[in-house]
């Protein structure tokens, strides 16, 4: 499915709005969207989301055969899956161009910065080494997609732990998480990337653009950076021409929202480690109730009913009593009646016993004509059609 185009008058939108240095969400021009950070069940598993931008990571390892180059060194590798679930621009079974520009960017940040040590996944020299698969899904596409993997993948690989293993002569025996406790990666440092939107042509910045922003942006600036302020990789795109100051002021405002971002990262790893010792549970574990499907139950609450009679007896006798009688309606002005409360609706009463009353005297005098015709000898007989009446003489 093709992306649907902003309209002009959205364009212009977004763009007076850019110059006047407001934004569609409320934010200041280098501020972040929130930022949550939880874990799954398992370790190696990691849900970042980034405003309305939801990432998960997942890692997992095996045992496989080293590369040749490098006999002594583990394997790096990335996937990203775009989902239609995130976008309906993003098509199953099909690696598109932003798939391809986001895993470039993360072997970038991660893997050529050698934040992990590769060495120490080495098994046996030449034959056996540790491979690290890293798959990133996206959940939700709301702009940002680079910096919120990159959050992602490094969290999960922080969070992760590989099972433990034995050598013994040519055999290679690895052990579960019940027989020996795994063990965590070694990670040096973490490199996380700062997105940077340039309009007019560079004239105008902002940090963590959102997807409506990134339409009518001219170009992109991403620096991957740890919080030691060492520039890991940096990316621009777009066509745009970025002067010294420019590229000088973005490394500065990275460098602060590396510092913070990685604080959190730290916060909400300390965190978990602390749930999952203390034996609490945790991930998606933690939102549900143990034992149960659905969350409309509810536990029973035990209830005291000895004194229900008494209480019952007390709030009687409090109470105002009722008026026996009901009052009649009051009319201010005529034709004007009250309706509701058990009244009689009065609307229209007088015109109606008028008509009654005019009615009754029409009969009347019909009646007394007849019988003063019949004293007199004249017999009238009287038909039911609408021709003249037929009297007849005897």
């Amino acid at each position: 499915m093709k992306e649907t185009p902003l309209s002009n008058c959205e364009r212009e939108f977004l763009l007076k709005a850019i110059e006047e240095k407001k934004r569609l969400d409320g934010r200041q021009t280098y501020d972040y969207r929130r930022m949550k950070i939880t874990f799954g069940s398992d370790y190696g598993c990691c849900f970042v989301d980034l405003g309305k931008t939801k990432v998960m990571a997942q890692v997992s390892c095996e045992l496989v055969a080293p590369k040749e180059s490098r006999p002594n060194e583990g394997i790096l590798f990335f996937n990203i899956e775009l989902s239609p679930m995130a976008s309906p621009t993003f098509e199953p079974g099909r690696q598109s161009e932003l798939s391809v520009k986001l895993n470039r960017q993360l072997e970038r940040c991660l893997r050529n910065s050698k934040c992990i040590d590769t060495e120490s996944l080495c098994v046996v020299s030449g034959e056996k080494v540790w491979q690290i698969r890293v798959d990133i899904h996206l959940l939700n596409h709301d702009g940002n997609l680079m910096d919120a993997s990159s959050i992602a993948a490094i969290t999960a690989l922080c969070h992760f732990r590989r099972p433990d293993v034995s050598i013994q002569g040519d055999e290679v025996t690895m052990y579960s998480p019940e027989e020996r406790d795994p063990i965590p990666l070694s990670i040096y440092h973490m490199p996380i990337s700062v997105s940077f939107a340039f309009f007019q042509q560079g004239t105008f910045l902002l940090v963590d653009p959102c997807e409506q922003e990134e339409r009518v942006m001219d170009g992109l600036l991403m620096i991957a950076m740890n919080k030691h302020r060492e520039i890991c990789s940096i990316q621009s795109s777009g066509g745009i021409m970025l002067l010294k100051e420019q590229v000088m002021r973005c490394s500065k405002i990275a460098s602060v929202k590396v510092s913070e971002i990685t604080e959190l990262i730290s916060k909400a790893l300390d965190n978990d480690k602390t749930a999952r010792k203390a034996g609490r549970r945790c991930g998606f574990a933690e939102s549900m109730p143990q034992e149960r499907i659905t969350a409309l139950k509810k536990d029973g609450m035990s209830m005291e009913t000895s004194d229900v009679s008494d209480r019952a007896d007390d709030i009687i006798q409090k109470s105002e009593v009722p008026p026996q009688s009901v009052p009649s309606p009051v009319v201010p002005v005529p034709g004007v009646g009250q309706v509701g409360q058990g009244l009689q609706n009065s609307w229209g009463l007088e015109e109606e016993e008028e008509d009654d009353e005019e009615k009754e005297e029409n009969e009347n005098s019909d009646v007394m004509k007849m019988e003063e015709e019949s004293r007199g000898g004249d017999v009238v007989e009287i038909s039911d059609s609408e021709e003249d009446e037929v009297v007849v003489l005897q």
